[in-house]
């Protein structure tokens, strides 16, 4: 994906990139070059595919929800900042916590933080299931990209959305795990409103945004530890 075609994508997303996002855009891409070379960050590194694989893909959040209408917005397992950091460079008006469990990791998106000066940044070195315990009912939105299940996204994250707010994860082909676990959706108090499906630009990629509408508070017990959550999902 190359300058025009970022560009003009993203204007079909209703988001315009100004020069000055472009260039901020691309010293993230030279940051995660360099940074790379040191720990494994992400295996994607061409630049053509940055843009496209990391960059648009994260900006697709917005096919699901108007970010500009948008407070605050947790993003877990975020690794070197995907969707949350790219999605806080663009939309200032959003104070963004990114929850990372990999202290390297969280070492690169401060240094991010600083480089841009994104005071609507929170970098947060722990696990969603942790952090979710003292951080309930808060988050407007909360998502994350490529992380894991759709049963393990609901139980470790549902607790830190909003009542009324949304939990959108970003995920490729996932209609099979939707059907199969949407008995968790009245367990925890969430509306499947619709899934967002479409196609990648230039790859043809499947993507899926399932929208999920929280209605009521999540219940104590949840979220479990990690193990006790895994343990469960993988012998259904």
């Amino acid at each position: 994906m190359n300058k025009e075609e970022f560009i003009n994508y993203c204007k079909d997303l209703s988001i315009e990139i100004t020069e000055e996002l472009y260039n901020d855009l691309y010293n993230y891409f030279v940051m995660l070059k360099e940074w790379n070379e040191k720990f494994n960050l992400t295996s994607i590194l061409e630049k053509k595919d940055v843009f496209l694989l990391h960059f648009y893909d994260s900006l697709c959040l917005s096919k699901a929800i108007d970010l500009n209408n948008v407070n605050s917005l947790l993003d877990f397992g975020t690794g070197a900042g995907f969707p949350g950091m790219v999605i806080a460079l663009l939309f200032k008006n959003i104070n963004v916590t990114l929850i990372e469990s990999n202290n390297k990791k969280c070492n690169f998106l401060n240094e991010l933080k600083n480089k841009f000066n994104l005071n609507n940044v929170e970098v947060i070195n722990d696990r969603i299931e942790n952090y979710g315990i003292n951080n309930r009912e808060k988050y407007d939105v909360v998502t994350c990209r490529a992380v894991t299940s759709i049963p393990m996204i609901i139980e470790l994250s549902t607790s830190t959305v909003k009542v009324g707010g949304y939990l959108l994860p970003l995920k490729s082909d996932c209609e099979e795990e939707l059907n199969k676990y949407k008995y968790l959706n009245k367990e925890f108090n969430l509306e499947l409103k619709e899934v967002i499906k479409y196609n990648l630009p230039i790859t043809d990629a499947v993507r899926m945004i399932p929208v999920f509408k929280k209605n009521k508070e999540t219940n104590k017990k949840y979220p479990r530890n990690y193990g006790t959550i895994l343990k469960k999902y993988k012998s259904h």
